[in-house]
């Protein structure tokens, strides 16, 4: 065998991972368990029997159950806002972008079923009221970044009301994606969140 041969997969070791590494690996395995249709509430004890761990093990990388979920959040904002701030940022009209952020969130939720049913709350039922306040204030930084662009766009057009026409719009929209969403997690990932998507915001958008 040379030095660069793979060790016998008959006899496999159990590496000793890094913090960072496993707290990366429990929150995968907790969004991996949302993502089953029809999962109940996710205990610690299911989830260290996933990772094949003790549950002191999984409170070794987190105070709480809740700071796990909080984690998945941080994932989630990271992500949205990332590509919300760069639509925003972009020269064109503010209700393409405003369109173009409905769809990044659309399409977030659909690549990622856990966080999903994390953004509409049906993950959190039962867990701590922070996450539920944590859910709400992301879906109203997404909606004062819609009210912006498309305060933008009601100006464009020379409305007598830009801000208001804007907030009505930016509330309607992000309605529409929780309602999208929300479709998405309760059909057991059965209804794309794209749906109709052009259609619809060509309606809202307009």
């Amino acid at each position: 065998m040379s030095d660069n041969a793979l060790p016998d997969e008959a006899t496999p070791k159990r590496q000793r991972m890094k913090p960072g590494q496993r707290r990366e690996q429990i929150l995968q395995t907790l969004a991996g368990m949302l993502e089953q249709p029809g999962t109940e509430r996710i205990t610690t004890a299911l989830l260290a029997a996933k990772l094949d761990v003790s549950e002191a093990a999984l409170y070794r990388h987190f105070a709480s159950k809740a700071q796990m979920f909080e984690g998945l959040i941080d994932f989630i904002e990271h992500s949205l806002f990332s590509l919300i701030n760069q639509i925003a940022e972009r020269e064109g009209d503010g209700a393409q972008k405003a369109a173009r952020m409905v769809t990044v969130l659309l399409q977030f939720g659909e690549k990622n079923p856990g966080m999903a049913r994390v953004m509409v709350g049906d993950a959190l039922v039962f867990e701590n009221e922070r996450l539920h306040q944590r859910m709400n204030q992301l879906f109203e930084r997404i909606e004062s970044a819609l009210r912006q662009v498309l305060r933008a766009a009601a100006e464009a057009n020379k409305s007598a009301s830009p801000t208001a026409d804007a907030q009505v719009r930016a509330a309607v929209l992000v309605a529409f994606a929780l309602g999208q969403l929300q479709r998405f997690a309760r059909s057991g990932f059965k209804r794309s969140p794209l749906d109709h998507l052009e259609a619809s915001l060509a309606l809202m958008c307009r």
